[in-house]
């Protein structure tokens, strides 16, 4: 919530955006209740909504917070709120939630550019659920219904409506003419890439089609925040390195829906455990940095390697993420010390204790994630 109002402080409208379902409308109404004087707009509402005709006879006399939900239907929004952005005094500011749109964030950078501020926001994380709850965090994922459900089946079945609700009736009403079927196999193979670096003709040679349609099949998913595409980090070190993104389901839930686990004892016997682990603490840790632009993984066609790396305030932090209680060193980390010049690495598991291992090297359990300072912590290397 502070995110939010710390935004609407400095700019006239907010983007909030994330994926259906994580809470953005619940997260609106309760900084609605805080303000003076509010309106609400619904665009899934045909008696609540904005329509083009009215809307700036509608707007322009409005005071106070105004909030409007699922913007993405109302692209007709975005020159008129420019206009009423630039009112000296600002009589309102503008809330604007959406969800899976290629041309939201495209359209609102356009028309309002240096007018907007944008908020990301996803579901549950480590630091808001008790740590006695973090397993269930990752089997069932951060999806509140999803999460808050009674029993795993129950948690499942969420999931399972959830999917089918997003292919059959979100995606074509953004206009996207996709089958559904197609998208469903596509994200099913994605689940079963987790981690993996991007390969467009392997994937295309399954779904038996294009390069072209599976690039746009990933792009839809990233855009709809329920995939992320890690981009390479590609230092000038003379090295051949992996220059394509690791792919990610960002939600754990949604992956194990896909992989068909339903229980944490399936999960701990699952051939991707590994993975699954790796993409619910790189999620965790960029989240908890806000890192999403400042995020990317290594990798050297020689095999050395490092989840993910982190870039802030001109310093790289990295993360090596490991299923076990003990992790070790590696040759690999040192070598990622060594190239990428990093202020500290942490390695993260899923134990309970957090403790140093080498010089600027420190076990991390994914449980104390929270008590890291927001810019990671950096130390002066020994010479």
């Amino acid at each position: 919530m502070a995110d939010v109002e710390h935004a609407l402080a400095r700019s006239p409208v907010v983007l909030l955006l994330g994926a259906r379902q994580v809470g953005k409308t619940t997260l609106a109404r309760a900084i609605a209740s805080r303000a003076a004087s509010s309106t609400w707009f619904d665009q899934e509402d045909p008696e609540g909504a904005l329509r083009a005709d009215v809307a700036k006879q509608v707007l322009m006399p409005l005071r106070g917070l105004v909030v409007v939900d699922e913007c993405q239907r109302a692209p007709f929004l975005f020159p008129l709120l420019r206009v009423l952005a630039d009112r000296k005094p600002t009589a309102a500011r503008f809330l604007l939630l959406g969800s899976a749109s290629p041309d939201l964030v495209k359209g609102a950078g356009e028309s309002l550019a240096g007018r907007v501020a944008h908020v990301d926001m996803s579901g549950f994380d480590v630091s808001e659920v008790p740590a006695n709850k973090h397993g269930a965090l990752w089997l069932r994922g951060g999806f509140p219904r999803s999460f808050l459900s009674r029993s795993d089946s129950d948690s499942f079945a969420w999931r399972a409506d959830f999917v089918r609700t997003f292919l059959e009736r979100d995606i074509p009403q953004l206009g996207i003419r996709i089958p559904a079927d197609a998208l469903r196999r596509f994200w099913t193979m994605l689940a079963h890439r987790h981690g993996a670096t991007w390969n467009g003709a392997e994937l295309a040679r399954s779904m038996g089609t294009g390069e072209n349609a599976v690039r746009r099949y990933v792009d839809l998913l990233t855009e709809a925040f329920v995939v992320r595409q890690l981009p390479p980090y590609l230092p000038n070190i003379g090295k051949r390195l992996v220059k394509s993104p690791r792919i990610y389901l960002r939600d754990s839930g949604l992956l194990h829906y896909f992989l068909g686990i339903r229980t944490r004892l399936e999960l701990m016997s699952h051939p991707a455990l590994g993975a699954s682990f790796e993409g619910f603490a790189v999620d965790q840790i960029i989240r908890h940095f806000d890192a999403t632009r400042d995020s990317f993984f290594y990798r050297t066609q020689a095999g050395a390697e490092l989840d993910l790396l982190i870039t802030k305030d001109g310093r790289r932090v990295g993360f090596e993420v490991k299923h076990g209680d003990t992790p070790t060193l590696t040759r690999s980390m040192h070598i990622a010390m060594e190239d990428l010049e990093l202020s500290h690495l942490y390695v993260v598991h899923p134990g309970e204790r957090s403790q140093p291992m080498a010089d600027n090297i420190s076990s991390l359990a994914l449980r104390d994630l929270s008590a890291l300072k927001t810019s990671p912590r950096t130390t002066k290397r020994r010479p």
